[in-house]
């Protein structure tokens, strides 16, 4: 059997050989600086013989030479390695040219560019084209895409590994409209409601769950991977003692929110045991780890591995080369679509220019790519447990609205890339159980900046007396894309970075978390009580609750403890909510819950403001420019969904709904116990949790 799959290999390689040396002559013909013979020309059999051993020289250092370059240039920003694929691998070129003992080949350095380009791309299509046929050879492929092998790897376990894929800002209902749209088929197979099948059975169940009131990645990841995401009010927030603004997509905050997960849980992790994180903002105590941003300001080392990802996967030429082309294909993608969004005058519309192009292409291509290859390596070395965050819907959806076309591309490629590891699953040495998760979704509404001309920030100045620039200053926005864009080029988040030194009557820091809005006062050290804040600024509370962009503001009170605060007057005491809703009634079922939980977090800010939700549309109004945001309470944002498959108990009874990041974690735990031995039953595993 072993002389068997050499030769297969071998008649592969030749193949390959072989188409890629009639490319290199049919490239030769064609562009006029690229030449394969001498100026006083050569035979046929000349010019043959020199695109043969070119070609088989150009596969050699491809093969030898390019993971070596790939290595050395992680020293740069990994991004500015994407956009250096194409003028290395032309390099590789000019040096197959150069050595080829045969005829005077030479190629205009932008045309051997163009050629290597081509010559990798044919090569890749072809290896694999031979290679899907033989699984050994399918297998092995894959294998490269590996993030690292293992060594002195214990036999992997028969017991199945299961594979956690998180599809950022999808929400339910926008997963069961793309299944019914047809626009994900394989989601809709797993379901039982595909269109060749019909009448299939379903392999996986799908259940809404309801996030806390951040219903944001930072919050919810963190709480599904770790355990915990108490004390994270939002997006961003100011910690008066730190004097300094948190922020969930900033590396040094998010080190230090895993850390204080860590300490509260006394657990390191959904992935402790034989796990890998993929794409993260945490690492959900993973041995494993590529593309997690708590772990990107650390210095290169073993315990920091986030970086390898990249290598794993722009180590194979042809990787890099059909990254990058897609890369600059989907920047001119957004660029058509911003340009026609503005001469249609669609509304509502948010700014797309600038970086954000680059932004979106790295986030639908770059990223995508790279995860995606890193799981499969996953599978085939046989860990247990890996968990992925795929930003791309989140990132489109931001600027091109939740239901927009853009979107539905986006979804129909993830579509794709669930079906490709679906595939990769199949030839893994343990069989593997995939489970898809939203953290959250998202909600449309044009921005509070549109509607109202003025920003959060410039509605608390006024309110505080302060004064107001004419002029609005727009809220720039976080997403995790951006984040992983700017620890790709190794660069500092942006945002909230500055420290803010409290002076007498020093101004308020207001921060936008989507459609929730938080105002602290830096020279106060503790949480400022509604009295208080009346003392000081008594036309403040007043002016936010009654302006019609607001839906309600949280307060703490001396007398009632929290409090809620509405239009016309209204203030209803946390514990009595239930019997009272108030302004939080047209935010639904368990809205009550979730900002009660908010009040008993030390960091909560001063004055915490969600903005209006109108429960017919599902709109809400942004306070930072994105016309689908989510952050707060309101609408589908808060609405996640769980795929799992069916082999796994229930992840909750008949009559019972799955509320919050830490109930995910629980179930999800339970699973991979589930998978790992013996079934535990639910109530008496809830019964050992509570004990614990």
């Amino acid at each position: 059997m072993r002389w068997r799959r050499v030769v297969s290999q071998l008649g592969r390689s030749v193949a390959v050989w072989a188409v890629s040396t009639v490319t290199m002559l049919v490239l030769a013909g064609i562009l006029p600086d690229f030449q394969l013979q001498s100026p006083d020309g050569d035979s046929a059999t000349r010019i043959a013989m020199t695109a043969a051993l070119g070609a088989g020289v150009f596969g050699v250092l491809s093969a030898v030479v390019w993971p070596l370059l790939v290595r050395l240039l992680l020293l740069v920003p990994a991004l500015v390695l994407g956009l250096l694929v194409f003028f290395l691998n032309g390099s590789l070129l000019l040096v197959a040219l150069r050595v080829n003992p045969s005829g005077q080949s030479e190629a205009a350095p932008e045309t051997a560019v163009i050629v290597a380009a081509v010559m990798s791309a044919v090569a890749s299509a072809t290896g694999g084209a031979l290679a899907v046929r033989d699984d050994d050879a399918y297998r092995r492929r894959l294998s490269r895409l590996a993030t690292r092998r293992r060594k002195f790897h214990p036999p992997c376990p028969a017991a199945p590994g299961t594979v956690f894929l998180q599809l950022d800002g999808v929400g339910h209902d926008v997963l069961t409209a793309a299944v019914a749209k047809g626009l994900m088929p394989t989601v809709a197979g797993w379901l039982g409601a595909g269109e060749e099948q019909p009448t299939h059975r379903p392999t996986h169940r799908l259940t809404p769950w309801r996030t806390d009131w951040s219903s944001q990645t930072g919050a919810s990841q963190l709480g599904i991977l770790h355990g915990s995401n108490f004390d994270v009010p939002a997006f961003r927030w100011y910690e008066k003692e730190h004097r300094e603004v948190m922020v969930c997509n900033r590396p040094s905050s998010a080190a230090e929110l895993q850390r204080r997960a860590v300490e509260r849980t006394a657990d390191g992790g959904l992935l402790t045991l034989d796990g890998a994180s993929r794409g993260n903002l945490f690492s959900g105590g993973a041995d494993e780890q590529a593309l997690v941003l708590s772990i990107a300001t650390r210095r290169r080392g073993r315990e920091n591995r986030s970086r390898a990802g990249y290598f794993a996967y722009f180590s194979d030429p042809a990787n890099a080369v059909r990254t990058a082309l897609s890369f600059f294909a989907e920047v001119g993608r957004e660029l058509r679509e911003s340009t026609t969004a503005r001469m249609r005058k669609q509304r509502p519309r948010v700014a797309r220019g600038g970086l954000y192009p680059f932004v979106r292409a790295f986030a639908t291509v770059v990223e995508r790519d790279v995860v995606v290859a890193a799981v499969m390596g996953d599978l085939l070395v046989g860990r247990s447990a890996v968990y992925a965050d795929l930003v791309a819907y989140d990132e489109v959806a931001h600027h091109s609205g939740p239901r927009s076309r853009d979107t539905e591309k986006v979804l129909q490629r993830l579509d794709r890339a669930l079906a490709l590891i679906e595939k990769a699953a199949e030839h893994a040495p343990r069989p593997y159980r995939i489970v898809v998760l939203s953290d959250h979704g998202q909600s449309p509404g044009e921005t509070f900046h549109t509607r109202y001309g003025l920003t959060l920030g410039d509605l608390v100045r006024a309110g505080c007396g302060l004064h107001v620039p004419r002029r609005a200053e727009r809220t720039h926005s976080g997403t995790e894309a951006r984040a992983a864009v700017r620890a790709a080029l190794r660069r500092p988040v942006e945002e909230g970075g500055e420290k803010h030194r409290p002076t007498r009557g020093s101004e308020p820091v207001v921060l936008a978390s989507g459609n929730l809005g938080l105002v602290s006062f830096p020279d106060v050290p503790h949480r400022m009580t509604k009295e208080e804040i009346d003392a000081r600024h008594p036309a403040l509370l007043t002016t936010l609750a009654n302006h019609p962009g607001v839906g309600f503001l949280l307060v703490r009170s001396e007398e009632h403890g929290g409090l809620v605060l509405g239009a016309y007057g209204a203030e209803i005491p946390l514990d009595r909510l239930d019997a009272c809703p108030g302004p939080l009634g047209v935010f639904g079922a368990g809205a009550a819950d979730a900002v009660r939980r908010t009040h008993s977090f030390p960091h909560t800010a001063d004055i915490m403001v969600n903005s209006w939700y109108d429960p017919d549309s599902g709109e809400v109004l942004a306070f930072e420019e994105q016309i689908g945001s989510h952050g707060g309470l309101g609408g589908a944002q808060g609405r996640p969904f769980l795929l799992s498959p069916v082999d796994f108990s229930a992840p909750t009874g008949e009559e019972e709904d799955l509320v919050g990041a830490e109930a995910v974690h629980r179930v999800l735990r339970r699973w991979i116990r589930e998978a790992d031995g013996p079934q535990v039953p639910v109530a008496e595993e809830e019964e050992e949790e509570k004990a614990a």
